[in-house]
């Protein structure tokens, strides 16, 4: 049986992506992290949803000699699915060398890793915040990039640099480049979703905590050049978001990928407001939600939203997700972690 590796495997997408390949593929399925900014818990979910057996290992993927010594255990390898990366943007531009270290030094591992054992297929979670305020919406693969808005965005942009590189020093080497846009919601089941370690940052996890009354809601700026003058974004269901890396997973192990090195965008391709988004979870949830609007934060970009055309013809990639099932499935497991506090 074929190995699958999973860096960042306890993470929010990660864990996610996870119970997908276990669910619709047969690999063999390692993950691989040091929990800096996920749950454990996450596995114990895991196992409990899918019923099935995986591998896992604590290793800081930037100790390139105790990821190599840890790793050295798994044969057969046919690809990487690397997540692990920080992820907040107000968090790196406070902290902007942490987000460099950590986010390139790993992703410099796990290439280096990949060659070293000759595994050839590698999976690679980016991010929208790549286009920084583009010139055009919906963004497209093709839509060029802008200067970025964030250090974390710019890791991003560096990560995938690193690779396309890496992908002509080796033409052998397949890469597929996942641009996420705004990754929400659950697991339909509400036993697995988010866990944030330290108080939140993204929207969904501080909408439903606030409707608990455990945290408080504050949207940053109401005087951007949009609709309703809150920033837009494309949100998309993390399930969708897992599915996407199986998909692309075997896109390149079945040597379907035309070209050694793949991009492609993973959003619904509808531009969505802050003030919706409050608005469909207050509708599914039934709970009214209390909030201020503060300042612009800085490293946000006004509006982003993705052309996801391309997804669909190569991957064959349809999100089954609406904005209403994010939000419930988000309360869900939200109203779960309470539960069982």
């Amino acid at each position: 049986m074929q190995t699958i590796i999973v860096t960042g495997g306890a993470g929010y997408i990660g864990s996610h992506t996870i119970i997908e390949l276990l669910n619709k593929t047969n690999y063999h399925v390692v993950s691989v992290d040091n929990f800096s900014n996920s749950n454990p818990q996450a596995y114990e979910k895991i196992r409990s949803i899918t019923k099935k057996k995986f591998d896992t290992l604590e290793v800081d993927i930037c100790n390139e000699a105790l990821l190599n010594e840890k790793l050295a255990a798994f044969k057969n390898s046919a690809g990487i699915i690397h997540f692990a990366a920080f992820k907040s943007v107000p968090d790196s531009v406070a902290d902007p060398l942490m987000y460099y270290h950590n986010n390139n030094a790993s992703l410099l591992n796990m290439l280096r890793f990949a060659k070293n054992n000759q595994i050839r297929n590698f999976i690679f979670s980016s991010s929208c915040s790549v286009y920084g305020n583009a010139n055009e919406l919906p963004v497209t693969e093709e839509t060029p990039l802008k200067k970025a808005e964030s250090p974390y965005g710019h890791t991003k942009q560096i990560g995938e640099d690193m690779i396309a590189f890496f992908c002509k020093a080796n033409p052998n080497f397949n890469a597929v480049l996942l641009r996420y846009f705004n990754p929400v919601g659950a697991h339909m089941s509400g036993e697995i979703g988010e866990f944030p370690i330290t108080k939140p940052n993204n929207l969904l996890p501080i909408i439903t905590q606030t409707a608990l009354g455990i945290n408080s809601l504050t949207v940053f700026g109401n005087d951007y050049d949009t609709r309703d003058g809150y920033c837009i974004r494309d949100y998309v269901h993390v399930s969708d978001v897992a599915d996407a890396h199986v998909k692309a997973l075997n896109y390149v192990i079945e040597g379907k990928n035309k070209k050694n090195i793949s991009l492609y965008n993973l959003g619904t391709g509808n531009g969505v407001s802050v003030l919706e988004a409050i608005q469909s979870f207050e509708k599914v949830s039934g709970k009214k939600l209390i909030y201020t609007v503060g300042p612009r934060r800085d490293g946000d970009v006004i509006a982003v939203y993705a052309n996801n055309t391309l997804a669909k013809s190569e991957l064959h990639w349809v999100p089954q997700y609406s904005l209403d099932d994010m939000m419930l499935s988000a309360w869900k497991w939200q109203l779960n972690l309470e539960k069982n506090k």
